[in-house]
């Protein structure tokens, strides 16, 4: 089993780092049962957030499939 190489795991960490970003902009004051809150649509948590976590989880596909350079002739050789 091949390892990833360290610039596919720094791609990984920032993938993650944008996925966290992404969930922590959904976050906010909840409606309460007796108070209604408006700020529960509000552009940033049900567009912004949901498009950067969607954003880091693509993000984490290409990063961990991204190719190291030099790895054309690495299948050759094998």
């Amino acid at each position: 089993m091949k390892q990833l190489p360290k610039f596919n795991l720094i791609l990984i960490a920032c993938c993650v780092l944008i996925i966290v970003v992404g969930f922590a902009l959904m976050t906010g004051e909840p409606s309460g049962a007796t108070e209604y809150n408006p700020d529960i649509f509000s552009f940033r948590r049900i567009t912004v957030g949901p498009m950067m976590a969607l954003a880091g989880f693509v993000l984490m596909i290409v990063a961990i499939l991204f190719p190291k350079r030099g790895d054309k002739n690495d299948d050759a050789k094998q």
